[in-house]
C-alpha cells in the first residue's frame, strides 16, 4: 500500500525536504516560559504526575489537548463583538443555525455547552440497560455516558487500526461484517444506533472513508438502526477524504462535509475542536428525533437558543464552521501534525502512522518496552517528557481506562502519549524542538520508571487521579538533563 502524503500546504526546500507553510499570520502572541529542569520536576510531583493537574503558567508548550485551545481567527473575534445576548430567540443562535445549514445541511439544532453534554443527552434518550453501541472506537466521555445509562460499547475496528506503523489511509473505518454479526447476535432491539467518530481520537486521530460511512448507512437502513456521528474532528476527516480518497480530490470541502452529515441521523459536535471556539451542538433533519432530545436541553444545558454557552461563543462557532469550508483552515492542523509525525518518524521515534488529525501519538509501549502496563507506561512517558522538555502531553493508555465493576484493571489496547497540536497555535520550529527533546528522551529511555496511583477516582480517573513515581527515576532523569542541557 502506498504511503499517503499531503498534496498541498507544504513547500519543497531547495536543500531538500519539505516544511509546512502556515496560511495565516500571527497578530496576537502569548509569552511562554521554559522552567529550569529541577522546577519542572517539582511542578510534576506537586501535580501527582498527572499532566492534567499542571498549572498552565509552568508549561512551555501545552500539547495536552486541542479542545478549546485552538487559535481563533480575526473574523471569529469580530463576530463576538456583535453578539445578541438575549436569553431567548437570540439572533446569534439564528446565525449559528444558518451556518450549520450551509456547512452540514442540517436544519434542526440543539445547543449544548460542549461535546460531552451532547453525549449525555443522546445517551439518556437512546441508550437503555442492556444496549450495545457498535462504533469505530470509543472516546472516554462517550463510553462513560453510555455505561452510566446502562449500555456497553463494542469497538468493531479492522485489525489494521491497531497497527502502529501503517500506510492505511483510513484506519478509522468500522468493520461492517463485524457490525452486522453483532446485530444478528444481540438483536436489533438492543442496538439503537451505530456511532462513528470523525476522526478516532484514541487510536491516533485516524479518519474513516466516505465509502465506509456509506456502508454504515446501508447497514443501518437494512436493520432500521440510527447512525450517530461524533463530528468533533469532522473538518479534519473531510480534509483527509479530499486528500486520500479516490474521487474527492476536486470536490469542495463544503460538499464533503455536507455529504458526511447527510449519512447520519444525528450529528453532534464539540465546538472546542470543530469551530475553534467553546460549546457544541446536536443537529438532525429528523424532527421526531429532535423532539425526543429537545426537552433535555432546558433541563441540563439552558434554553434552546443558548444551551449553556455565551452568545459570544455561539457567534464564534458559526464563523468557525463557515471557515471550515476553507481547505487552508481545515488542513492547518493535519499539516503541522503531518510535519511533526514524519519528522519524529524519520529519526526512529515510535509514532503512530500515517499521521492523523489532532496530534502526534507516541507508542509508549514501544518507547518504554521495559515497563509493563501495570505501571502505566503512557503516563510515565508523559511525566518524563514534561520533566525533559517542559511540554505537556496527555496519557492515552491504561490510565485513560477505568476499572471494571469488580475493581480489576482494564488494560488499553494501545499505550499512547498524545502530543496534541492545537490549530494555528504553534509553529514548525516548536515542533522541531519537540522532536529533538523526544529523541533525547528516547535515547535515555532506560532512565524512565513506572507510576502507581495514590488517589484514584472511580470514573474518568485520568482527569483528577494522582500518582507517584516508583523509585527515584525522576531525580536521575533530572541529572541527565542537567548534564546535556544545563538547567534548561
Amino acid at each position: 500500500m502506498k504511503k499517503f502524503q499531503l498534496k498541498s500546504l507544504q513547500v519543497k526546500l531547495a536543500a531538500g525536504g519539505t516544511i509546512p507553510v502556515e496560511m495565516h499570520k500571527i497578530k496576537i502572541v502569548q509569552k511562554v516560559t521554559l522552567l529550569p529542569v529541577a522546577e519542572r520536576l517539582a511542578t510534576m510531583r506537586a501535580a501527582g504526575f498527572n499532566t492534567f493537574l499542571l498549572p498552565s503558567k509552568n508549561v512551555f508548550l501545552d500539547m495536552l489537548t486541542d479542545s478549546g485551545t485552538n487559535a481563533m481567527s480575526d473574523q471569529q473575534l469580530s463576530a463576538m463583538m456583535v453578539a445578541d445576548d438575549a436569553y431567548a430567540g437570540s439572533e446569534s443562535f439564528a446565525r449559528l443555525e444558518r451556518a450549520i445549514a450551509t456547512v452540514l445541511g442540517q436544519k434542526l439544532v440543539l445547543p449544548v455547552h460542549q461535546g460531552r453534554a451532547a453525549e449525555h443527552i443522546i445517551s439518556q434518550v437512546f441508550v437503555k440497560k442492556g444496549c450495545i453501541i457498535p462504533m469505530n472506537y470509543h472516546f472516554t466521555t462517550t463510553r462513560a455516558h453510555i455505561e452510566l445509562a446502562g449500555g456497553a460499547v463494542a469497538e468493531l475496528y479492522y485489525p489494521e487500526a491497531l497497527n502502529t506503523k501503517s500506510t492505511n489511509p483510513f484506519k478509522g473505518n468500522i468493520d461492517l461484517d463485524r457490525v452486522e454479526a453483532l446485530i444478528k447476535e444481540h438483536g436489533v432491539e438492543r442496538v439503537p444506533y451505530i456511532r462513528m467518530e470523525a476522526s478516532t481520537n484514541l487510536i491516533g486521530g485516524q479518519p474513516f472513508s466516505m465509502e465506509n460511512l456509506r456502508g454504515v448507512r446501508r447497514l443501518a437502513d437494512k436493520y432500521g438502526i440510527l447512525v450517530v456521528i461524533d463530528g468533533s474532528l469532522v473538518g479534519e476527516n473531510a480534509f483527509f477524504i479530499k486528500q486520500r480518497e479516490a474521487g474527492y480530490a476536486d470536490r469542495s470541502m463544503q460538499s464533503i462535509l455536507t455529504e458526511i452529515a447527510s449519512l447520519s441521523d444525528i450529528f453532534y459536535v464539540s465546538a472546542r475542536k470543530s469551530g475553534s471556539s467553546r460549546g457544541g451542538f446536536i443537529t438532525t433533519n429528523n424532527r421526531d428525533l429532535f423532539i425526543k432530545m429537545r426537552d433535555l436541553v432546558p433541563l441540563f444545558e439552558g434554553f434552546l437558543t443558548y444551551g449553556g454557552m455565551s452568545t459570544k461563543e455561539i457567534e464564534a462557532i458559526g464563523v468557525g464552521l463557515l471557515e471550515m469550508m476553507d481547505e487552508d483552515v481545515s488542513g492547518s492542523g493535519p499539516t503541522l501534525v503531518d510535519f511533526l509525525v514524519n519528522t519524529a518518524d524519520s529519526v526512529g521515534l515510535p509514532v503512530i502512522t500515517p499521521p492523523g488529525a489532532l496530534g502526534c501519538h507516541v507508542n509508549a509501549g514501544m518507547f518504554l518496552p521495559h515497563l509493563p502496563q501495570t505501571v502505566y507506561p503512557a503516563g510515565a512517558l508523559a511525566a518524563a517528557f514534561f520533566i525533559a522538555a517542559g511540554v505537556r502531553s496527555m496519557e492515552r493508555g491504561t490510565i485513560s481506562m477505568d476499572r471494571d465493576l469488580q475493581g480489576n484493571e482494564l488494560y488499553a489496547d494501545m499505550e499512547l502519549m498524545r502530543l496534541a497540536v492545537p490549530r494555528r497555535a504553534y509553529t514548525a520550529s516548536q515542533m522541531l524542538f519537540v522532536t529533538d527533546r523526544l529523541k533525547w528522551l528516547y535515547d535515555h529511555r532506560d532512565l524512565v520508571g513506572g507510576l502507581r496511583f495514590v488517589e484514584e477516582p472511580p470514573v474518568l480517573r485520568f482527569f483528577l487521579g494522582r500518582l507517584e513515581a516508583i523509585g527515584d527515576w525522576p531525580e536521575r532523569l533530572v541529572e541527565a538533563c542537567r548534564r546535556d542541557f544545563g538547567e534548561m
